[in-house]
């Protein structure tokens, strides 16, 4: 055989061991070391627990998590109560789950960790002979606890069980923070519902009652938008809506105060069709709105016009609200945005928190106004950030 035959043949060897350790490198590059394979496992049993613990420390909650928090400390079974009852039981040994509420009671008292170094079992089978039991506590108090069932207790399985409580506990603590901030939210649009003025309903319903006689059909239609109207205000699902929305319930609105002012009161609405489906706090544009038109209106002739705009201003979306009316000046609009002062700045302040909590510290209200000139009022929206996609990669052969 010739040097390059035996040149080749010899690659043809090589070429066998190189391609698999090429493909080994591959399989390490795409699931890493024990340690970085375990770390991922345990931060993805821990995010799929963590959704059902937001939802509070519940029959339902304690059942969907205790199996991924029984696979993340890696023991025979896993028990959580809450102060008076056992809540779930998942694993082995599942007689002990009736005595689960007893091991935990002292636990429950004390708020301190319990470690049982012999669970009394009948059976020879059983592999559940000790206990760690760690108290779960929120805002301070102990409402429950977490308990794994082994073999044995180790040291190490007892700092786990604690640490693991600690963050079932950070979890439980979360979801009460949710739920008073929908509660919070809840109150303040409730209270801006009670700020929709009684006399702009009594001046609508005094309105619809002229054109009975002299316009039963344009009675009728008044009739309708104030029935829209009150519909969408007093409405239950949930704290956003769309500007489409907004918009249907600030044409309502206009319609009845033209029933009054007729061509006196203009709206003006400048928005592109795509931007109709942008998310907002619910009811945070008719009260700025009707505030345009209470105090915009010009002088002794009544006559104002109101322009609501909206566009795409690259990284965020720009909503404007003018008047041309009697404006402010710079200390009114600042304590209007405060709250401090009449039932309206309470209005104004209110939106200005919410838009605050649904966008960030960024994009609040934005007052500016000249004494006989009038206000414009802006609302910056920002944009959601686009997922971009990883660029395609070509690895060799």
């Amino acid at each position: 055989m010739d040097s390059t035959a035996t040149t080749i043949a010899l690659a043809g060897v090589l070429a066998i061991p190189v391609g698999a350790a090429v493909r080994a490198a591959r399989r390490h590059h795409v699931y890493g070391t024990p340690t970085e394979r375990a770390a991922y496992e345990a931060m993805h049993t821990v995010s799929l627990a963590a959704p059902t613990l937001r939802e509070g420390l519940s029959p339902e909650s304690a059942r969907k998590s205790a199996r991924h928090l029984r696979r993340l400390l890696g023991t025979a079974a896993v028990a959580i109560t809450d102060a008076d009852r056992l809540l779930a039981w998942d694993g082995e040994g599942d007689r002990h789950a009736e005595d689960a509420l007893v091991h935990a009671k002292n636990v429950v008292a004390t708020g301190r960790v319990k470690l049982l170094d012999w669970v009394d079992c009948g059976g020879e089978e059983c592999p559940i002979r000790d206990a760690v039991i760690a108290p779960l506590i929120v805002d301070g108090r102990t409402v429950g606890t977490l308990a794994a069932y082994n073999s044995t207790a180790s040291v190490a399985l007892t700092r786990a069980v604690c640490e693991v409580a600690r963050w079932v506990s950070s979890q439980l603590e979360l979801g009460q923070l949710d739920q008073s901030r929908t509660r919070a939210m809840e109150a303040e649009i409730r209270a801006l519902r009670a700020q929709i003025s009684p006399h702009f309903i009594y001046n609508s319903l005094t309105a619809i009652a002229s054109f009975v006689r002299t316009d039963p059909s344009r009675a009728r239609e008044l009739l309708l938008e104030f029935a829209d109207f009150t519909r969408y205000s007093f409405r239950r699902n949930g704290s956003m809506t769309t500007l489409a929305e907004e918009l249907r319930c600030i044409d309502c609105y206009f319609e009845l105060e033209q029933a009054r002012f007729g061509d006196q009161l203009q709206l003006v609405v400048r928005v592109a069709p795509e931007i109709l489906g942008l998310e907002l706090p619910f009811l945070c544009m008719q009260p700025l709105v009707e505030n345009a038109v209470r105090h915009g209106l010009r002088g002794e002739s009544g006559q104002g016009t109101v322009t609501i705009s909206a566009e795409d201003s690259g990284t965020e979306y720009t909503i404007k609200i003018v008047d041309d009316g009697a404006g402010m000046d710079p200390a009114t609009a600042g304590a209007a945005l405060s709250g401090e002062g009449t039932s309206d700045a309470h209005a104004v302040a209110n939106i200005q928190e919410r838009l605050l909590a649904a966008f960030g510290p960024d994009h609040g209200l934005q007052l500016d106004s000249t004494p006989g000139e009038g206000t414009t009022v802006t609302i910056r929206v920002p944009k959601p950030i686009a997922r971009r996609k990883p660029a395609n990669r070509r690895e060799d052969a």
